[in-house]
């Protein structure tokens, strides 16, 4: 459990300095099309480029790193948590088992920890949406409705109590698919490749290959939660409930509603995730 601990520390760390170099712009452009659903309050942008240049021109630098505190608390906790749970997770399952866990094994220890792991850090998230949907702020600041991450806990906890820092947990936790597919997806990748090769992975190019594969993938198949999630968490809009958010979202908006932003937020997971598989990987064998 030590070597788990310490191969968490580093790999938090770095997932934690990777995931907010990668930041500008992305969390806030990836959120605003999820949650784009026709108000007239919401910006109008034609792309990520038009994006930035808006938002540049607008409210300078600061304005495209609205919600780093948020993204690298939540980004740090999760990464080393998950981490430290899935192979604390495997750990268990592997004593007295000298062979390799089965894909379904890897499946099943991946959506275990990450529903340990939103249970922790989803009243992170829910403060880093309603941050970056904060859309007059950086240009009329007695709009600002959050001067921060800790201000922003501490007035969505008084006005709404514990449920509203676990807004849209239930597809949070229908979302630990993703996880879960992706760590399946990366171990099962490296099994094969392996096995081609008849020698293990040793350069952490072929690292950030499969952890890309694995996220793109893993992005692909379940993006549609995080489309439900982000319009929960929405402080712009009130819905009944995951339900309600998928009905009126196929209604007004078809399958393309479930989609969208689903590019820009591959834009910016990958590269952090691939980064920060391959220093989870070399630490690991450095220290184990």
């Amino acid at each position: 459990v030590n070597t788990i601990a310490q191969v968490t520390l580093w790999t938090n760390a770095f997932g934690t300095v990777f995931s907010a170099r990668c930041l500008p712009v992305s969390p806030f452009f990836s959120s605003l099309s999820k949650v784009s659903d026709g108000l007239d309050l919401r910006p109008k942008y034609n792309g990520i480029l038009h994006c930035m240049r808006t938002i540049w021109r607008q409210e300078g630098l600061r304005g495209l790193y609205q919600g780093v505190t948020p993204n690298i608390w939540g980004a740090g906790a999760s990464w080393g948590l998950y981490f430290f749970f899935y192979n604390a997770i495997k750990a268990y399952k592997q004593e007295g088992n000298q062979g390799d866990l089965r894909a379904s094994q890897h499946l099943i220890s991946a959506a275990q920890a990450g529903a340990l792991t939103l249970c922790i850090t989803n009243p992170i998230w829910v403060t880093k949406t309603q941050l970056v949907l904060q859309y007059d702020a950086g240009v009329d600041q007695s709009k600002k409705q959050y001067r921060g991450m800790v201000d922003a806990l501490v007035k969505i906890f008084r006005q709404e109590g514990i449920p509203g820092l676990y807004r849209g947990f239930l597809p949070g936790l229908l979302g630990t698919s993703h996880g879960a597919l992706q760590f399946m997806a990366y171990e099962e990748l490296k099994k094969k490749y392996n096995k081609h090769r008849s020698l293990p992975l040793d350069n952490s190019f072929e690292y950030i290959t499969m952890a890309g594969f694995s996220k793109i993938f893993a992005v692909s198949a379940t993006y549609p939660y995080q489309v439900v999630r982000a319009r929960l968490q929405d402080q712009h809009n009130n819905y009944m409930g995951m339900v309600d958010v998928i009905r009126r979202t196929w209604r007004n908006e078809g399958i393309y509603g479930f989609y969208k932003g689903m590019i820009p937020n591959i834009i910016k997971v990958t590269p952090a995730c691939c980064i920060t598989f391959a220093v989870y990987e070399t630490v690991s064998h450095f220290l184990m």
